[in-house]
């Protein structure tokens, strides 16, 4: 089938590979009106036909024989151990089964020197790994007291294990295999059965359970992919982040680079959003996202956004950035690793974080670029909940009062410290190589580092103290003034801990 997608390669200016991804994304938009359309009372035809659609594209169009069966056998194994193992190292077995495997292949992308235009296992496979480990602990839950369990554990606790084609389906929900959106058992099972849509007062045409707007808000995805997609294409072979390794980049000045590489940062960005927005609407098609009806009547269609673009691009802080990228995997990251390793009665502290940290750097990859990134990402969290801890409540307006200048002055001074750091931290994710990311580093001026070098010596060098001794003064002259309760002082002085000023990834 290569014939076929030459052509239409060599028209676009992408790799062969790229071409198939998004002709699969794009396909699967009528193929996932077909899906919604099997009705509700034949569950066993919408698993055989999510799984024959994958099975479609992984063999004569990927052409990924190996990586199918890879995936199959995970699925397998952790259908089993799920099944059979009880206890409470049934989920971190195949965390170690699903995580472990993953990483094997991480580590033969880098042997074969794989680019990111190749579509691959490991692509699929982040996903699949996110979606067995949290089947894992969705059975696990159901085995414990419902008073140990929290809302989220609650909700999608297993009870009713599920048959081997229900769990196939699950695995293999093609809209979803190759980028995401990663979903759990019972929002998969909710689809299939159409349950949040059988009490609605509003129906669709003809009587049917699934209401109206879901095409428009599913098309309006795929044009707003294609315009990233197209923006990536035009712009992307020229202003990415492998710029600063040129002799033109060398030759301008420091300014200048700084200025050019926030250009390439938001060029590199549109490839992630061209991609998760195509597979959003693609999903959205097939009944998945569903989230209520607005007071104006229209239906909303949010739950399978794994993307804000506007909060990232316009963050107003590091947090509100963090939780709008990649939400998804913001999602797997808090329910299946960073409450998971907070002992019981315990709050999640600094051990739960970089727990978490390491995990998502290594289900990403093992190349050296994404330990800086993250490594850096660490210190710039501990800046931003520095800032926000000290900085921020001082500038607080009262009650019903408008935000002051100093206020207005804050925010628009963290949206482009934000972008500035970000920009800078990501750099190396993208390029992967450690030298290519320091020799890039250097031509930045190390910015970065000074921003974060510098907040750190004045926090830790007698900055907190200070601005404790300004907030103190704050909530006095507050509570003086009657405008704090003497429980409103104590809370304003006591210092939020860091899961109060940053909590983990996704978590609102």
């Amino acid at each position: 089938m290569d014939r076929l997608f030459v052509p239409i390669a060599r028209l676009l200016g992408a790799s062969v590979d790229q071409t198939k991804l998004l002709t699969y994304l794009l396909v699967s938009y009528p193929l996932g009106s077909l899906f919604i359309r099997i009705p509700s009372n034949r569950p066993e035809l919408k698993h055989l036909f999510s799984t024959a659609i994958t099975l479609i594209f992984f063999f004569p169009v990927l052409r990924l024989y190996s990586a199918f069966f890879q995936l199959l056998g995970s699925s397998l194994a952790t259908y089993y151990l799920a099944r059979y193992v009880h206890g409470p190292r049934m989920p971190w077995l195949v965390f170690t089964v699903t995580m472990g495997h993953l990483i094997v292949n991480h580590v033969i992308r880098i042997i074969y020197n794989y680019s990111y235009e190749t579509v691959e296992v490991t692509g699929p496979q982040m996903v699949l790994t996110m979606k067995l480990t949290t089947f894992a602990w969705n059975v696990y839950d159901a085995r414990r007291p419902l008073a140990d369990l929290d809302k989220w554990q609650t909700a999608k606790r297993i009870t009713n294990f599920p048959t081997l084609l229900e769990f196939v389906g699950y695995s293999f929900y093609f809209p979803g295999i190759l980028v995401g959106p990663y979903l759990d058992y019972a929002e998969y099972m909710d689809l299939i059965n159409e349950t949040k849509f059988k009490d609605l007062a509003v129906k669709g045409k003809g009587g049917r359970n699934v209401p109206s707007g879901r095409k428009r808000v599913a098309y309006r995805k795929m044009l707003a992919g294609l315009v990233y997609l197209g923006v990536f294409v035009v712009f992307g072979t020229t202003w990415n982040f492998s710029i600063s390794l040129t002799p033109w980049f060398v030759k301008q000045s420091l300014l200048t680079r700084i200025a050019v590489y926030q250009l390439c940062s938001v060029v590199e960005r549109t490839k992630y959003y061209a991609l998760w927005t195509l597979s959003e609407g693609a999903s959205i098609l097939t009944g998945l996202g569903f989230t209520g009806i607005s007071a104006s009547g229209d239906t909303l269609w949010t739950g399978a956004a794994n993307v804000e673009i506007f909060n990232i691009e316009f963050p107003s802080n590091f947090k509100v950035l963090l939780d709008s990228w990649n939400m998804k995997a913001n999602v797997w990251l808090r329910e299946c690793v960073y409450k998971r390793v907070t002992p019981k009665g315990k709050r999640p502290g600094f051990r739960s974080s970089m727990i978490t940290f390491v995990t998502s750097a290594f289900w990403h990859g093992v190349a050296g670029g994404y330990y800086l990134t993250f490594l850096t990402g660490g210190f710039m969290t501990t800046i931003a909940r520095l800032a926000r801890a000290n900085i921020r409540p001082i500038l607080l307006p009262a009650p019903g009062s408008p935000p002051s200048l100093a206020k207005r002055a804050y925010d628009v001074l963290g949206t482009i410290v934000t972008l500035l750091l970000i920009n800078y931290a990501s750099a190396p994710f993208m390029l992967l190589d450690v030298e290519a990311s320091f020799a890039t580093w250097a031509r930045l001026g190390f910015y970065g580092h000074i921003i974060i070098g510098g907040g750190l010596a004045f926090f830790y060098s007698g900055g907190t103290k200070f601005f404790r001794r300004v907030q103190a003064k704050h909530a006095a002259a507050a509570a003086a003034a009657g405008g704090m309760t003497p429980v409103q002082e104590k809370q304003f002085m006591v210092p939020p801990t860091l899961d109060q000023i940053v909590p983990p990834p996704g978590q609102k």
